[in-house]
């Protein structure tokens, strides 16, 4: 097996934890995404949602070529471009009102939930992506419950802020 694509697929071996290392993979995403933010603010968060998603895409075909598993439980690259994505509202707040990320911790655990609610259930599309039977489609669960869990933080958000006053 290509040892590149193995480490990049993995996330550094962090698919090899359990119990369940699809929930591993999202929490590593987290200090990431914190890093990321500190560095390049948004326009930095959505080019490491690309990168991680075009980098888990060739990780996971490389790691499936000629397997029958086109999904293996220690493939979490996805889980950490679905986490990024569902943690852009967070990132574009942060940046746009010039505060730090960090202290909107209630939209971290907000995404974090909301993601690995929407990667486990699978409703609608997620599903759909997740029956392709490919690299294409282990990714694109992951980006579409991502999306779903980033308007989810949005709707809190504006729920919070707008709605409720906090």
């Amino acid at each position: 097996m290509n040892r590149v694509a193995q480490m990049t697929g993995t996330v550094g071996g962090v698919g090899y934890l359990r119990p369940a290392p699809g929930t591993w993979g999202s929490l590593a995403a987290l200090p990431l995404a914190a890093v990321i933010q500190i560095i390049g603010g948004f326009p930095l968060m959505l080019a490491a949602c690309a990168v991680t998603f075009l980098a888990g895409w060739w990780a996971t075909r490389e790691m499936t070529k000629g397997q029958e598993n086109h999904d293996p439980s220690e493939i979490v690259m996805d889980e950490v471009a679905g986490q990024l994505i569902a943690l852009l509202p967070l990132s574009f707040g942060a940046w746009h009102a010039g505060v730090a990320m960090t202290a909107m911790w209630p939209g971290w655990i907000a995404a974090f939930v909301l993601f690995r609610l929407f990667d486990i259930t699978k409703p609608g599309p997620i599903g759909w992506a997740d029956r392709r039977n490919d690299a294409l489609g282990v990714m694109l669960d992951d980006v579409i419950a991502g999306v779903f869990a980033a308007l989810g933080v949005a709707v809190l958000a504006w729920l919070a802020h707008w709605v409720l006053g906090v």
